[in-house]
This record gives structure tokens, sequence and C-alpha cells, in this order.
């Protein structure tokens, strides 16, 4: 623990001792340097990766497991941590098994909800393998692409992990394979998802990493351990992580969710530590099945504030589309046109952000109408989002 957060756990506010301290340990989208009950699973990436020790590059690695499993959290732990190595060393290693020094690759990890494009994708690759900063205008996919093919030469070996590869919006594992196995240089890469490999069609050969669901009493280890780290001491009880890793079967991410809404509403209420209502009322903000809140902070920022006033407006403007989203466009907020806010609406429904849900009438008559829910974890996002807009 280091000086601020000591001084942090002894802060009062009005009179009461805050909840949180601190969001960045308890936010579901945030990872950690060590993840927690994930040991086993460093290991098996790690033994994959040996081969680069030794002045090699491995072949190709899929990891994948369910949402919530701590897919991205392994990989990007274990990749910033190889990264900072290598830029430190630059690096030459000696192995008992080689007289000659061996200089490591570079680590490049991309989430594809950020790279759902072609240039993106090359972007955000020769972004990391350069101190420069990569022009986002004024050159084309082409140019892009041959800048990063010259990176690559210039480099002793590239592994890149491409995170949430298989997800709608992001580009496909084919895609992604096909960008960069024909590239000009010594190249490995780790497609990290959520299907398993034999509906995804994987090339041969692969290696092939599971990463299993959190068992319970892990998932419990790794709130009471966030929560140690973002909340005043004693604010969460093992009964009330129990509760929640109960609920959450596994899935880190929704876990973290309802623990972050009930330390937002103990906070709000002014109480000095997490109740039983908290966690009710975290768990019921996590709709259940759940959009990552990852994919919900991706969203341009026209779509992220129309979601935002969705949560704000009064129960009596979501009883259909049309009522919503009117009642969004007048707010002074978000200064877009109702068919804009409309056309939004039912984009991020297609996504499954949000869900229309058909709505029962008395009349029984015409076509029933709709309202908008939101299917991602609302408390969180939230507060994040006012966060950001406050800075």
């Amino acid at each position: 623990m280091d000086l601020t957060d000591r001084i942090r756990r002894r802060q009062r506010r009005s009179g009461n001792r805050a909840v949180v301290l601190n969001y960045e340990p308890i936010n579901p989208v945030a990872h950690v340097e060590e993840p927690t009950g994930r040991g086993p699973i460093l290991e098996r990436v790690l033994d994959y990766l040996d081969p680069v020790f030794e002045g090699s590059l491995p072949g190709n690695a899929y990891l994948w497991g369910p949402a919530g499993s701590g897919k991205s959290a392994i990989v990007t732990a274990l990749f910033d941590r190889l990264g900072v190595v290598t830029v430190q060393s630059r690096t030459v290693i000696h192995t008992t098994t080689r007289a000659q020094p061996v200089e490591l690759p570079r680590f490049v990890y991309v989430n594809a909800r950020e790279a759902a494009t072609e240039f993106q994708f090359y972007h955000a690759v020769l972004d990391g393998l350069t101190e420069s900063d990569v022009p986002k205008k004024g050159v084309s996919t082409a140019e892009l692409r041959a800048r990063l093919e010259d990176r690559l030469r210039s480099t002793p070996g590239t592994v890149v992990a491409v995170d949430h590869v298989d997800e709608p919006r992001s580009l496909s594992p084919a895609r992604v394979l096909e960008s960069l196995t024909d590239l000009d240089g010594s190249l490995a890469m780790v497609l990290v998802g959520r299907t398993p490999p034999g509906d995804l069609g994987m090339p041969e050969p692969t290696t092939e990493i599971e990463v299993p669901a959190y068992s319970q009493q892990v998932l419990i280890d790794v709130l009471m351990t966030r929560g140690s780290a973002g909340l005043a001491r004693d604010a969460l009880g093992h009964a009330q992580a129990r509760r929640i890793a109960s609920w959450a079967r596994g899935n880190a991410h929704d876990a973290l969710s309802a623990l972050f809404g009930a330390a937002e509403l103990a906070d709000s209420a002014g109480a000095e530590r997490i109740r039983a209502s908290d966690v009710d009322g975290g768990i019921e903000a996590v709709p259940q099945p759940c959009v990552s809140l990852g994919i919900v902070l991706t969203l341009p920022e026209n779509r992220q504030r129309v979601l935002r006033e969705l949560l704000a407006i009064d129960e009596v403007d979501r009883e259909s589309v049309t009522t919503t989203t009117d009642a969004i466009a007048a707010s002074p907020t978000v200064d877009l046109s109702s068919g804009t806010v409309k056309r939004f609406l039912y984009e991020l429904a297609e996504s499954g952000v949000v869900e229309r849900v058909t709505t029962e009438q008395p009349s029984g008559h015409g076509r029933p109408p709709s309202r908008v829910e939101p299917r991602f974890p609302t408390l969180v996002f939230e507060r994040l989002y006012d966060l950001r807009s406050s800075q």
C-alpha cells in the first residue's frame, strides 16, 4: 500500500467515512498487474512463449474461455511485463543452452474492440512498435501497412496479442490472420476470444489454451483483493463477497460490476460499509445476460452520451421508443435530433447493448409498443461516464 492509499483510508467526508477510496481497483474493465488465482494459466502461456527466450518465435496461439474468466487480465498483465523487460534491457539475455546472447522480441497488445477496421488494426500494431506518434489521418491503409512491414523487418521478432477477436464489431480471426501472416517480418500471434476453437476454424498448427471460469472461492478472493485496494477498511464483508460471487457464477466482470454498484450505493447513502441492500441493488444493476462494459466504453462518444441520458430520464419517459427518443433528444447535453437518437437506439439494440422489450397494452388493439432496456452494468457506466466528463 502506497502513502496516498494510507492517507485516503483515514479520510472522512461530511463526518462519515467514505466507502469508495479509489474506483480503479473495483472497475470491471481495469486490469491488475497480478491477476488473482490465474497462476497456472499464466504458466501455460509462458510455456507457449518459451521459444522466445531461446531466440526463436513460437507458432500462433488461441487463448479462449467464457466471458469474465480473466482472459484479458492474463494477456495484458503478461504482455505489459514482457514489454517492460524488452524495453529496459533491449533485451539481451544469456540462457543456459546458448553461449550467445538472445534478444527478446517486441510484445504488442491490441484490443480489437478499438481496432475494428484494417486501418485501425495496422495503426494499433505499429503504435505498439514505435516510440513516435503514428498518424491517424492523411495516410492510406496501404501506406500504413508498408510502414508496419518496414518496422517488422527491423525488429528481431514480434508477438502480437489480439483480444476480443470474435465479437460482432471486431475484426474476425480470419481477417486478423490474413492481415498479418503475409507481412515480411518475424511474427507470432496470440488471438483471444470466447468461441471454442472447434467452432472458430483456427488454422493448424495453433496452440490452444483454455481459460476456465473462476471457481466461487477464487472469485471471492478477487472481490476481497480488489475491494481491499479500492474501498475503506472493512467496507466489504466476506459474506457480501460470497453473495456476489455465488450470483456471478464464475464471471469476474459481472461480479466486479455488482461490487462497484454496491459500493456506489453505499457511498451515496453515506453508509460506512456495504450493506445487504446495497449488494442487492448492485446485482440488480447488472442485467443478465450482460454486455461487457468494455464494449460500451469503446462506443463513439455520441452513442455513450445517448446511453447516459437513457439512464437519467424518468421511468414514464421510457414507456416506448418514441417517448424515450423525445426525452433524450430534449436534453441539453445531447444536442442530437430525435431521428438521430432513434437511429442510435436501433443500432444499439442490434448490437445487444440495449434491448427492445415489447410492452403490454390494455386494449390489445394495434401494434404493441416497445421500450428500451439497458443490457450493460448501469451504475458502473453512470459513475465512470460522469467521472470522465468532469475531468
